[in-house]
Formats: C-alpha cells, structure tokens, sequence
C-alpha cells in the first residue's frame, strides 16, 4: 500500500498486474486562472485508465463569499464522488497532475481526511511518467463500477477562522503559509481582494518541498527544512495554510514524507482570513 509518494516505475507495475482494478488513477490537472484548462489537458491526453477529477467541482464545497476560494467539501459527498469513479475501501488511489502535484496533493488530503489511507501521489506527476517512457492516451476510459467508499475514523486534523485566532492569541501553534514568498509579503496579489499574510506565519513556499526533476526532496531534507521553521514545536502544533486550502496540503504531504506527523490544516487560508472584518493583515518578508 502507498500512502505518501509512489514512483512512476512502481505505478506502472501496479497497473500491470493482476488485480490492477484495485488500482484508481485520478488526473487531478488545474488552473486557477481558468478552471476548464484541467479538463482540456486531461482530454488531450492522460494516463491510461485514469479518471479526471475537477478542483472546484469534486475536491471543494460551496462558496459563501466568506469561506474562501476552495472550501472542504462535504465528507459524505466527497465519498460519493470518489465511490462513483470505481473507489471502495480497498483500493489503491493514485493522483497525479502536472504541476508538481499542487493539485494531487489536494486530493490526497481530502481522502485522508475522509479516512481513506490507501492514496499516493505521483512522484514527479505525468512528467516523470512521461520521461520513463509510459503511455499517454486521449481515450476515454472504460467506466469502472461504482465502489462502496465510505467515510470512516481517522479525519486529519482542520481548525477553522476563529479557532486559528484564538490558537495565535494563545501562543502555542507555529503557522506555515505556503504560497510564493511575493504573496506572502503582499506583493503581486492577483487571486485575493487584499494582500498580505497572516500576521506571525511564516514563509514555506510549497515548491521548495521539490528537486529539480520535480520529484520530492528526500525525506532528511524534508525534515530539516520544515523543523527549521517549526520553533522547536511537535507536528501536531503545526498550522498549514495557503491561499485557499490547495497548496497546504503539498506542505502536508511533505511533513508526512518527512515523518512529521499531525500537523492541521486551515482549508480557509489567506482566502478566508483576508475576507473577515477585522482581521489583522501582515506585509513584508518573513521573519
């Protein structure tokens, strides 16, 4: 069972063998700045046998308008979903997308979340598939029969606007935002109404958790990357927040790699945050 990374060359022997129809592959591909550029993509080509899934239509709820951009969405719905493309307690989730797994890591939270352990992401996403020399196709997939998944125990651990409030009021939590360091210092904002961070975060830009192949750091750069920012505090004490709740999860994957378990996500994120009246905004480079 992969949980955390799964490597091209094993995915592919994964859906080689016997039995690969406890195998879903999930296309996560995105883009925020057009949210159809995903399904294009996936149209034109994929892995084989893989199903699309969409940011805003599967792997986020309803907006309010104070919720943020990308809120969770509901668990039992999120099953549903998953359970409609072939996925049931058993099987083995890979997701993958082509931006360095920013989406894929979304979806790998999610099923976590929902207590679905089995789930990897693509190390490397379709780039390293490709550059290994597997397929690519723009077939349209069989239609697999609808799984039995179900929400169970095991959720990851989320707070809310005003718990994160009181958690930095108190003192004791450690706040990792992990957008590029120009929005975190409030500059070249383009995606939310205000610029800025949240004040006492620090900067962990999600792209830094990545290689030059794209593939992720090693597990000990991983660790001494991310406790370097930790303040000497347990995972559990770790907050992971974003713009809206997408790219934290590619820090939350990390910490995992790493073995930094436990740490929180705040789905809302900067999207949220910068929404509520009163809220305080921090501008500037990190600390």
């Amino acid at each position: 069972m992969y949980t955390t990374l799964i490597a091209a060359d094993d995915l592919a022997r994964a859906l080689a063998e016997p039995g690969q129809e406890d195998v879903l592959v999930l296309d996560c591909n995105f883009e925020l700045t057009d949210p159809q550029a995903g399904r294009r993509h996936y149209d034109a080509g994929h892995i084989p046998g893989a199903a699309y899934v969409h940011l805003e239509e599967t792997l986020s709820g309803p907006k309010t308008g104070a919720n943020g951009r990308h809120p969770l969405p509901e668990p039992a719905a999120l099953a549903r979903a998953m359970a409609a493309l072939g996925a049931s307690s058993q099987t083995q989730v890979i997701a993958y997308d082509n931006a360095g797994g920013m989406y894929a890591a979304r979806l790998w939270w999610l099923l976590r979340w929902i207590g679905h352990e089995a789930v990897a992401v693509l190390d490397g996403g379709e780039l390293a598939w490709k550059r290994a020399g597997y397929p690519f196709t723009a077939d349209t997939p069989a239609k697999r029969a609808a799984g039995s998944l179900r929400v169970r125990e095991g959720r990851q651990p989320t707070l809310g606007y005003a718990q994160l409030r009181q958690a930095l009021a108190s003192g004791g939590r450690v706040v990792l935002d992990a957008r590029a360091p120009d929005r975190y210092r409030g500059e070249n904002e383009t995606l939310d109404a205000v610029g800025g961070h949240i004040p006492g975060a620090s900067n962990r830009f999600f792209r830094d958790n990545l290689g030059t192949d794209g593939r992720f750091l090693p597990a000990d750069q991983l660790r001494q990357a991310f406790t370097s920012r930790m303040n000497g505090r347990a995972p559990a004490e770790v907050i992971n927040q974003c713009g809206s709740g997408v790219t934290a999860c590619h820090n939350l994957l990390a910490m995992e790699v790493a073995g930094l378990t436990g740490a929180t996500l705040y789905p809302g994120s900067w999207s949220e945050w910068s929404a509520q009246s009163g809220a305080p905004v921090a501008t500037g480079p990190d600390a």
